[in-house]
């Protein structure tokens, strides 16, 4: 009985939200945790090895498949802008220039074509290019190419899906690289 009065006083106690005290310790000691080396936090490996596959990539030292000089378009790039256009819908998309897609958007995706009126109009190609720019940012994708054959660059649709992805932050041209 003794045990069980006493505990249901410090019971009230303990549930003050300023009461920092463990109603049921073993100890009256607070615990000290040892203060961490701050020598050994500093020390650094001789060595390091970098595993970020885009690393040359993003310092512009990797190297970039030129190919035939009488291929269109260029092979020379790390990431290159493609936009497919059919008869109902824009698809944009980013290309690995070992041929996978790494980001891509579409009037096709529910998420885009339910803010649109139509999924072929010019403000449609506007929206398909600041999403596939707030994708590609996220993904880690400043620069890329993109080359256009000479009709599509005049159409006044493609002109905005460039104007959308420079006003999303990627710029429409890969750094040069360097030969050092």
């Amino acid at each position: 009985m003794a045990l069980r009065s006493r505990s249901w006083e410090l019971l009230p106690v303990c549930r003050n939200p300023g009461c920092r005290v463990a109603a049921f310790s073993t100890s009256a000691k607070p615990v000290v945790k040892p203060e961490a080396d701050p020598v050994g936090n500093e020390a650094v490996a001789p060595e390091f090895t970098n595993r970020n596959p885009r690393n040359l990539e993003l310092l512009a030292v990797a190297r970039k498949e030129r190919g035939w000089g009488t291929v269109w378009p260029s092979r020379e790039f790390w990431h290159r802008l493609r936009v497919i256009r059919s008869q109902h819908h824009i698809e944009a998309l980013v290309e690995h220039r070992n041929g996978q897609v790494v980001v891509s958007a579409s009037t096709r995706e529910w998420a885009i074509k339910k803010h649109l009126y139509s999924t072929k109009s010019v403000v449609a190609c506007e929206s398909v290019g600041r999403v596939l720019a707030q994708r590609c940012l996220e993904a880690g994708i400043n620069f890329m190419v993109y080359q256009p054959t000479p009709w599509e660059a005049a159409s006044d649709s493609m002109k905005r899906l460039q104007i959308g992805m420079i006003e999303g932050g990627v710029v429409l041209q890969e750094p040069r690289r360097i030969y050092e």
